[in-house]
């Protein structure tokens, strides 16, 4: 486990570099971490994925993966590949503050 500095704080994250504890997270930080992912601004469509993978995560215990977030987010494959380039779920789940969905490689 390491740290990375956001906004002026250490934070813990895990191996796979997403925060280690759920209550480090805030939209700012939110935020921060899109910008390091190489997504200068998160749209209404970015919350909209980053807050049902939080909902689901906070209910389930663990993020759900890209087939689940296409069907049930209302936001299609194409789509979100386009606001999540190189791996949407991943990327999306490191933004909102959530471990690694299980399957993600």
């Amino acid at each position: 486990m390491g740290t990375i500095n956001i906004l002026g704080k250490q934070l813990a994250v895990d191996a796979d570099g997403n925060l280690a504890n759920r209550s480090d997270w805030n939209e700012d930080v939110a935020r921060e971490l899109a910008k390091q992912e190489g997504i200068p601004n998160l749209t209404s469509q970015h919350w909209t994925i980053i807050n049902y993978m939080r909902k689901v995560s906070e209910k389930e215990g663990s993020a759900p993966s890209i087939r689940r977030l296409t069907k049930e987010s209302g936001v299609d494959t194409k789509t979100l590949y386009q606001l999540f380039p190189k791996g949407p779920a991943k990327r999306a789940a490191k933004i909102a503050g959530l471990p690694k969905p299980v399957g993600c490689i």
